[in-house]
């Protein structure tokens, strides 16, 4: 009899594709995966939940389950933090899942897998003795750092807001600023956001086990600190297993092909740069006009996916969006387009991240920083330009320039500017110049490593089979 293993993302459009391909892995190892879905409690008009619909769409291995919608909170009246007002439905939530986990034959059921923010379904699988892990879809030091932050708050008087730059020394990692901490987490410790946030990453290693997307060699530092049992005193955490990098595989049909990837194809190799920052990454008028003043004057090829900056409906701030057409014109320096049109594609819609990091032509990355893209570059060996700006990306920033040697950042991000001058400066270093040259060796070395780890026998490969071994092990 097929075990079956289900999976619960909770989240967006980021927490569910990784989830995904962490469902074809158990899929390969002959288990029926199950994904619960919820109705997005925010109809953003970006491109999170096409996506998503696009993925479920080509994963008909996978059955999915979506739980009847609950009413979504008030977020224009409550005055909370939506983050506080989304914990609050998911808890709410777990009568739900509870049902649907109830509809699975005991003996069938092999597990339950949450995303990191869906830790209350913790209490639903202790209440029905179902053995519960965590998947952890950014990396292991992020993962190390919230593992530790609850301790380092404790009895704190001040937040570390006022810290500013001040480096924090966390087990297992490069000196952080304080300042490139999840933003809600500066704040004061008796804070109702920041104690939620700090109370969730605790739960998250209050599971059976931690599955990380990540793998061994890129973050091998933080991964032992995990295991050390003085990572956090008196707190037993439990097993960690990096199983990544899990990573989409891009179109498979040519039909499928974006137009981008066409215009890619008869460019030199490794000569274009690719400008992407994720679903949410949005800039002003004014940034906009930089990035294409310092585009134009390095004289590079380049691909950019430019998104408008939102326009707000009034109680609702930034949760609801509404995003007008975007005048190019209206928007770049006067002949910008014309200047460029020989060595510039303007992307203004999705763009096949994958397909075009793996595109021989591209040779340089700008990113967010996002834990997805990331893994999406190092997984394409190509060099990165770091430009984070909110959740973990800050973090994911200094990882990426000073332990794993894969990128360089752009100065400005933490003022929230970037200046042309800056932008050129730094494209023309990893495109033209010998620093460049070493960075993008060290980036085909990681790609190899990411590779390697997959393979049957290596790191990630090994961790899963480990992890399967010690839940059958736990059942008996």
């Amino acid at each position: 009899m097929k075990q079956t293993v289900v999976l619960y993302p909770g989240g967006g459009v980021g927490h569910v594709v990784p989830m995904l391909e962490l469902a074809k892995v158990f899929l390969k190892h002959g288990y029926d995966v199950s994904m619960v879905l919820l109705e997005p409690p925010l109809k953003l008009s970006d491109s999170g939940a096409l996506a998503v619909e696009r993925h479920v769409a080509s994963n008909p291995s996978v059955s999915f389950h979506v739980l009847p919608p609950l009413p979504a909170p008030d977020f224009a009246s409550s005055g909370k933090h939506p983050f506080l007002l989304i914990l609050q439905l998911l808890h709410q939530y777990n009568e739900l899942l509870e049902s649907f986990l109830r509809s699975i034959p005991r003996q069938r059921l092999h597990s339950l897998v949450i995303d990191m923010f869906c830790v209350d379904a913790i209490d639903v699988c202790a209440k029905l003795g179902v053995p519960v892990y965590t998947f952890f879809a950014s990396g292991v030091s992020v993962l190390s750092i919230l593992t530790q932050l609850p301790k380092f708050l404790a009895g704190r008087e001040t937040g570390l807001k006022e810290l500013g730059d001040t480096p924090l020394d966390f087990l297992g990692v490069p000196p952080m600023p304080a300042s490139h901490l999840i933003k809600e987490l500066l704040e004061h410790p008796e804070d109702e956001m920041c104690k939620a946030m700090a109370s969730s990453w605790e739960r998250n290693t209050e599971t059976m086990g931690v599955l990380v997307n990540s793998f061994e060699s890129l973050e091998s530092r933080a991964a032992r600190t995990l295991r050390d049992p003085l990572c956090v005193p008196g707190k037993v955490l439990p097993p960690i297993y990096c199983v990544g990098p899990l990573v989409g595989e891009g179109a498979k049909e040519a039909a499928e092909r974006n137009e981008c990837l066409g215009w890619l194809d008869s460019q030199p190799d490794h000569s274009v740069v690719f400008l992407c920052f994720g679903s949410k990454g949005t800039f002003s008028a004014e940034q906009l006009k930089e990035i294409a003043v310092g585009l134009e004057n390095s004289g590079q090829r380049f691909i950019w996916v430019v998104r408008t900056p939102p326009t707000t409906t009034e109680g609702f701030k930034k949760y609801i969006e509404q995003r007008p057409e975007l005048d190019l014109d209206a928007v770049f320096p006067e002949g910008f387009m014309e200047r460029t049109q020989d060595r510039g594609f303007i992307v203004t819609s999705w763009a096949p991240q994958v397909d075009v990091l793996r595109h021989p032509a591209t040779g340089t990355f700008v990113t967010h920083c996002g834990w997805n893209s990331t893994l999406e570059g190092i997984t394409a060996g190509v060099p990165m330009l770091c430009w984070p700006q909110y959740a973990e990306q800050k973090m994911n920033k200094v990882f990426m320039t000073a332990d794993m040697g894969v990128a360089v950042e752009l100065e400005g991000y933490n003022s929230d500017f970037v200046k042309a001058e800056e932008l050129e400066a730094k494209v023309r270093l990893v495109m033209e110049s010998e620093e460049g040259r070493q960075l993008r060796a060290r980036s085909a070395a990681r790609k190899k490593e990411a590779e390697a780890a997959l393979e049957e026998g290596g790191s990630s490969h090994a961790a899963f089979v480990q992890f399967l071994s010690d839940a059958e092990n736990l059942g008996e």
